[in-house]
């Protein structure tokens, strides 16, 4: 098995240059390499978006990115966002402040057993950054929402408090629909 170097940023910090084998999956590295282990090993074939990440382009535009068929090379070079790096924490690491997301899923509990949360608080997190470049009309909310969230696959059928959760959180952020 071969390794060559691989640097990138994740959660803001820069990734000094570790060796990693090439056939690596996102995941494992994220999981064995740096301990980041909020995004979840569903499927393992991309098909429930537990293991979804924040991928940061360049021009600011964020998407989500499925870490268990993507080799951890395709991210070299690149900024990327897990679970642990949404909320605010102090310099001890102590989360401090939750995201608008995150507090709209807790208000709202939308969660059961949680395995799939962290793709949905990244769906919803690239959601409302593709809202606010471009608003989406009121009469298509519920729509883009669907759209937005049918790649996510929840085994406690949590998807209502969901939809609550993204619905709210959007309704109050400004800018992100209108009429």
């Amino acid at each position: 098995m071969t390794a060559r170097p691989l640097s990138l940023t994740v959660n803001g910090k820069q990734i000094v240059p570790i060796n990693v084998p090439d056939d690596m999956m996102m995941q494992d590295f994220l999981h064995e390499y740096l301990n980041l282990t909020g995004s979840r090993m569903g499927c393992g074939e991309g098909v429930c978006h537990a293991c979804t990440v924040i991928l940061e382009n360049p021009d600011g535009r964020l998407e989500e990115h499925r870490t268990c068929i993507s080799a951890a090379h395709f991210f070299a070079g690149k900024s990327v966002k897990t679970i642990e790096g949404h909320a605010e924490r102090d310099v001890s690491g102590k989360v401090v402040k939750l995201t608008d997301v995150q507090q709209a899923f807790m208000k709202h509990f939308a969660f059961q057993c949680g395995y799939c949360t962290p793709g949905f608080v990244t769906a919803t997190t690239v959601l409302m950054d593709r809202l606010q470049r471009a608003p989406v009309a009121r009469k298509d909310l519920e729509r883009t929402i669907t759209q937005a969230l049918d790649p996510h696959l929840c085994r406690c059928t949590g998807y209502v408090r969901y939809y609550e959760a993204v619905r709210e959180v959007i309704l109050a952020a400004p800018g992100l629909v209108r009429g």
